[in-house]
């Protein structure tokens, strides 16, 4: 099939990778999203998928809008069979749906109809699923709501942040794209509608949605702060300016310290929860590198009953 990929970020890659390696099909075109300022000169700068397209030598197209006129004309002139699309960014008119014959077709980080939305992968790991993965449908006006083709499953694992989840979930859904591609092509696949029971949704996470609540469980803790790395960033506040919290790690055995209190050791510092501690292994202080945990401890020389988690912030 003549294909029109529409991606934005480094985790659509691998999947334009499969996709222009594949014998079965041509990449006519990428659609993604216009250069965003990025770095300390906020000068522009191209998509990664923008990029990997521009050294495979493909026409890449970046719509402030996927209804401008412009960009309607063109992919209509290149009349693709379908478009695969993975995390582009933007939703897509009706326009834009009705071009390619067979539709457009999205890789998706979830076991649909869980966690619909922006977020999949991140609210999976907050919610503490053990299984999660990916799947293909077919695009529709609704949220995530279209039929659906194929799905590969994934094992959450005790230590995973939504980045190493998100990057083994990429790499495994190229693959599935690609079958999906192939079983569209030669017929030998037809999208299933969803269930309409096990919906859940994943809008995107805020800042404010990061923020630790330290009377929570350890675990609830836990999960927060591998669901928000690498984005938004787990965070609390610690003497009125914020605290960012790269990892952490479940203490069962320490239940002495109250909800947000420090309790600091010569290489290790704990903080309390509603059930028992976790220990602070990478922190990254306001306006700072990030560092180990019991470094940070040292260099700020916690005080006797000091507490994580006020909430002036500066």
């Amino acid at each position: 099939m003549k294909l029109v990929f529409a991606g934005t970020p480094e985790v659509a890659v691998p999947a334009l990778d499969a996709l222009i390696a594949s014998d079965r099909h041509e990449v006519a075109a990428v659609v993604t999203r216009p250069d965003a300022p990025a770095g300390r000169g906020r000068r522009l700068v191209a998509s990664p998928v923008a990029q990997r397209a521009e050294e495979a030598g493909i026409e890449v197209l970046k719509p402030a809008k996927p209804r401008d006129e412009e960009f309607l004309a063109r992919l209509r002139e290149i009349a693709p069979d379908c478009c695969p699309v993975v995390a582009y960014g933007a939703l897509l008119p009706k326009a834009a749906l009705d071009v390619p014959a067979r539709g457009w077709v999205n890789l998706h980080f979830s076991l649909l109809p869980a966690w619909r939305g922006a977020a999949p992968v991140q609210h999976a790991v907050m919610a503490g699923d053990e299984i999660t993965g990916a799947s293909t449908f077919l695009i529709e006006q609704g949220l995530d709501s279209g039929p659906v083709y194929g799905t590969v499953t994934e094992v959450v694992r005790s230590t995973d942040t939504s980045g190493d989840l998100l990057t083994r979930l990429a790499f495994a859904g190229s693959g599935l794209l690609c079958a999906t591609m192939d079983g569209i092509e030669d017929g030998s696949l037809k999208a299933v509608p969803q269930p309409a029971d096990g919906i859940t949704l994943a809008p995107k996470i805020t800042v404010e949605d990061a923020q630790v609540d330290w009377s929570a469980p350890a675990l609830r803790v836990d999960r927060v702060v591998r669901g928000c790395t690498p984005a938004p960033g787990a965070w609390t506040v610690f003497r009125g300016e914020r605290l960012k919290l790269i990892q952490a790690a479940l203490v069962p055995d320490r239940t002495d310290l109250a909800p947000g209190e420090l309790g600091a050791a010569k290489n290790n510092v704990y903080v309390g929860t509603g059930s028992h501690a976790v220990e602070l292994l990478w922190v990254q202080p306001q306006g700072k590198k990030p560092m180990r945990g019991a470094d940070w401890a040292r260099g700020v020389r916690i005080a006797p009953d000091e507490r994580l988690g006020a909430t002036d912030v500066r």
